[in-house]
C-alpha cells in the first residue's frame, strides 16, 4: 500500500501493513490451548473452563453438529447472551465450515422469523429465555434443528434437563448432547479464507436488517489487528494474567472480535458478564486485582465513570486499557475517564469492516474528539455528499468510503444493496468525516442523520457534545424532527442527572451560549431513559421515528 500522511502517527510496534495468519477462525482456539492449556478461558459466575477443556467441548460439539448432519456452507443460529454455550458453539459451526448467524436475545418472535426465513437457518441455539419465543418461530418457520441450552448449567449445581426447561420432544439439550458425545473427533473441513464465517445483521429498527457476511479472513484480520494496535499498552499485562471483561455481547460484532476473538490471539481469560446491570459490574471490577482490557460503548462508560462508588473503588488502577466503540463518544466524557485515570481510546467501525475501521494509536498521538487513523492495510477517502463521486478537500466533510481486509464480502442474499454500498472494493459508510492534516478522522455524523433547518446543514453531534457539558445531564442526544416552516428543526432528548431538575428553558440558554443561533436545539424532552440497542448504542433513529408519527398526526 503506498504511503498516506496518518503513517506517520502509527506506534513504533505497529506495520502500514501486514500479512495476516491464513487460517480459518476455529483455529485460533488451538493458541491458548496449546500455549497456556491450564488457564482458565472462560471465568462465569465463579465456575471456570480451562483453554484445554474449551477446546475439548468445541471438538465434542463439532462432532455433535457433524453427526446432525450440518455441512459447510449451513447457517447456525446462535441465539444467546455471554455464556460458554455461545463459545463452544461458535467456535465448533466454523469448525466444520458452516455460517454463524447472530440473533440478538431481545428480538420478538416476529423479527426473528424473517430473518430466519432471510438466511435459511438449518441449527438454532438458544437459551431458557429464549425457548417460548424461539416456540413461536418454529410455528411459522421450519427449523431442522434447534437446542436449547441453559444459561445456569455452566455455574455448576444442579443440571437442567429437557423437562424443566419444558422442550418439545424434537429439540434438543445442550448440555445432554455433549455429555453424550463418547468419541469426539476433530473434523478436517476444505475451509478457505474468502469463505462465509459470520452473518452480522446491522441495526435496524424497521424492516428486515442488512445481513453482513464476513468472511474468515476479514475476522482473522479483525483479530489480529486489534491486538497489534494495542500491543504498545497491552504488552506490560503479563500473559497468565490478561483477562477480558466481556460486557459487550458476543452477538454484536464488536463484541465478537474485541472480546471473543481477541481473547483467544491474546490468551485471556474471558470474564463474562451476560447482561451488563451498572451494580453488578462495579461489584464484579471490585472483586478482580486488575482487568486486561474493558471494550466498552460510551454508555456504559458513562454509567461506571459516574456510579456512587466509582470514586472510592480507584478505577483507573483497575483497568488496563479502556476501548470505546459502537457509538461516538462525547469529549466530555473522554475527559471525565481520563481523570479518573483511565487510558482511553475511541475507534470507529462498522458491522460492514469486521467492527473495525480506525482508532487512536495506543501510544502513539491521540486526538481528543476524532476517532483516530484507518488501521494498518485500510484506505479511506471522503466523498462529496451531493454524488459521492469527488474527493473533497481536506479539512472539509465528506461520506467515508473505506477499502481493505475488513470490508465485508457482501450483504447475504441482497445483491442490489451490496451493488449500492459496495463498489470496486469500496465500502460507501454513510458516515460523514473530516480529515485534518495529520490523517486524523472525526465523524461529524451519519449523512441520514443529517439536519437540514431553514437551509443550514446542522449535525446533531455538535448539538450532542454541548449537551454533555451540561453537568446536570447524564445522557441525551438530539434529533431532526419536521417543522413546516424550517422543513426541520432540532430537537433535544435528555436523561438528568440523579438528583437534578431544570427546564426547558434552561437548557436551551445552555446551548445558544456554545452554539450558532440555527443549531441550537428549539425544543428540549426530558426522558427518564434513551432508547438503546442490545449494545448499548442510544438509537436516535427510533426517537426520529416517533416525531415523525406525531407530525403525521398533525
Amino acid at each position: 500500500m503506498e504511503e498516506r500522511i496518518w503513517h506517520q502517527h502509527y506506534d513504533h510496534s505497529v506495520l502500514s501493513e501486514y500479512r495476516f495468519p491464513r487460517i480459518p477462525v476455529h483455529h485460533l482456539v488451538g493458541i491458548p490451548a496449546n500455549a497456556f492449556p491450564d488457564k482458565a478461558a472462560i471465568s462465569y459466575f465463579g465456575k471456570e473452563i480451562t483453554f484445554w477443556e474449551l477446546r475439548g467441548k468445541v471438538i465434542a460439539m463439532a462432532t455433535v453438529l457433524d453427526q446432525m448432519g450440518v455441512k459447510k456452507g449451513d447457517r447456525v443460529g446462535i441465539h444467546l447472551p455471554n455464556m460458554p454455550e455461545y463459545i463452544i458453539t461458535y467456535y465448533a459451526a466454523l469448525t466444520l465450515g458452516a455460517i454463524v448467524v447472530n440473533f440478538n436475545p431481545l428480538y420478538t418472535a416476529d423479527e426473528l422469523t424473517a430473518l430466519v426465513r432471510l438466511t435459511q437457518v438449518g441449527t438454532f441455539v438458544t437459551f431458557d429465555m429464549g425457548v417460548p419465543v424461539i416456540k413461536e418461530v418454529c410455528k411459522a418457520v421450519d427449523i431442522p434443528r434447534v437446542i436449547a441450552a441453559s444459561v445456569f448449567d455452566s455455574m455448576g449445581g444442579e443440571k437442567s434437563t429437557p423437562e424443566s426447561m419444558q422442550l418439545p420432544e424434537d429439540w434438543h439439550h445442550f448440555s445432554t448432547l455433549l455429555e453424550n458425545c463418547k468419541d469426539p473427533k476433530v473434523i478436517r473441513a476444505d475451509i478457505r479464507q474468502e469463505d462465509p464465517a459470520l452473518i452480522q445483521f446491522t441495526g435496524g429498527t424497521t424492516g428486515i436488517p442488512k445481513g453482513a457476511v464476513l468472511t474468515h479472513a476479514n475476522i482473522i484480520a479483525a483479530s489480529y489487528l486489534a491486538t497489534h494496535w494495542g500491543s504498545g499498552t497491552i504488552q506490560y499485562a503479563p500473559i497468565e494474567k490478561r483477562n477480558v471483561l466481556c460486557a459487550l455481547p458476543f452477538f454484536h460484532v464488536y463484541g465478537n472480535i474485541l472480546s471473543l476473538n481477541w481473547s483467544m490471539v491474546n490468551c485471556a481469560t474471558m470474564i463474562l458478564v451476560p447482561r451488563f446491570e451498572i451494580d453488578q459490574i462495579m461489584d464484579l471490577i471490585a472483586s478482580l486485582d486488575k482487568i486486561t482490557f474493558f471494550p466498552a460503548v460510551p454508555t456504559m462508560i458513562n454509567a461506571v465513570i459516574n456510579h456512587p462508588k466509582a470514586k472510592a473503588m480507584d478505577l483507573g488502577k483497575k483497568i488496563n486499557l479502556l476501548n470505546s466503540g459502537g457509538a461516538p463518544i462525547p469529549t466530555e466524557m473522554i475527559e471525565q475517564a481520563q481523570n479518573i485515570g483511565f487510558v482511553i481510546s475511541e475507534g470507529w467501525g462498522m458491522s460492514e469492516t469486521t467492527s473495525m475501521g480506525a482508532g487512536n494509536p495506543s501510544l502513539g498521538l491521540k486526538k481528543v474528539g476524532s476517532i483516530g487513523i484507518p488501521f494498518p492495510g485500510m484506505d479511506v477517502k471522503l466523498m462529496d455528499l451531493e454524488t459521492a463521486t469527488t474527493e473533497v478537500p481536506l479539512g472539509e466533510p465528506g461520506e467515508l468510503v473505506i477499502k481493505g481486509p475488513l470490508v465485508m464480502k457482501e450483504y447475504w442474499n441482497n445483491p442490489e444493496k451490496t451493488a449500492e454500498e459496495l463498489k470496486d472494493g469500496w465500502l460507501y459508510t454513510g458516515d460523514i468525516a473530516r480529515m485534518d492534516e495529520d490523517g486524523y478522522l472525526y465523524i461529524v455524523d451519519r449523512k441520514k442523520d443529517m439536519i437540514i433547518a431553514g437551509g443550514y446543514n446542522i449535525y446533531p453531534r455538535d448539538v450532542d457534545e454541548v449537551l454533555y457539558q451540561n453537568p446536570k445531564i447524564a445522557d441525551a442526544v438530539t434529533v431532526g424532527i419536521k417543522d413546516e416552516y424550517r422543513g426541520e428543526t432540532v430537537k433535544a432528548f435528555v436523561v438528568l442527572k440523579a438528583g437534578e431538575t431544570a427546564t426547558e428553558k434552561e437548557i436551551i440558554d445552555f446551548c445558544r451560549q456554545k452554539l450558532a443561533a440555527y443549531k441550537a436545539p428549539k425544543m428540549v424532552e426530558f426522558r427518564s431513559a434513551l432508547p438503546t440497542s442490545a449494545v448499548g448504542k442510544i438509537l436516535r433513529k427510533i426517537l426520529r421515528d416517533e416525531e415523525a408519527a406525531k407530525f403525521e398526526k398533525k
